[in-house]
């Protein structure tokens, strides 16, 4: 009896613990992911709408493993992006973007297509305070976008949520 309850009072803590590691991170904000096609046929509309699914995909797998994520309006987005690329290498502009829209950590995405037959999913994440990198994350995915995709985005969401608790 005592000890059925010494064991649920120590779940308890240990969930509540976890809770507040997860949380410990703060907020994240995703941008839209850019598209760098390095393919014969580049920068074609399916693979920009293919750019387009990441986005919300990577924010409801981090979502579903309990990170805050905030919204970054897309008009905001596309006055901090000067060109195609550029907050993805300047970690300073999208910092920036992020502290206006109130998050802590600000993940950058890109869908980088060297070939028909596989992509590469990378997020830089950037901490907003001081602008600096707090993680460089990349994906393989091979097959069927539509099956990989989202399976690719909850490796990025774990990957992300692991430097969140160790921060």
């Amino acid at each position: 009896m005592i000890l059925g309850q010494a064991v649920r009072a120590v779940a308890a803590l240990s969930l509540a613990l976890a809770a507040a590691l997860v949380h410990a991170g703060g907020p994240v904000a995703v941008l839209d992911f850019e598209l760098r096609d390095l393919t014969l046929t580049p920068d074609s509309a399916e693979e920009r709408s293919r750019a387009a699914r990441l986005a919300p995909l990577l924010r409801d797998a981090l979502a579903s493993v309990s990170v805050k994520v905030v919204a970054v309006a897309s008009q905001d987005q596309q006055e901090a992006d000067k060109a195609a690329g550029y907050l993805f290498e300047h970690p300073d502009a999208a910092a920036e973007l992020g502290r206006k829209a109130g998050a802590d950590y600000m993940a950058v995405g890109r869908l980088h297509k060297p070939s028909p037959l596989f992509s590469y999913l990378m997020v830089r994440l950037i901490r907003t305070a001081d602008a600096q990198p707090a993680g460089e994350y990349v994906v393989e995915i091979k097959g069927q976008f539509e099956q990989t995709a989202p399976k690719g985005a909850r490796r990025l969401a774990e990957q992300i949520e692991h430097t969140l608790q160790s921060q």
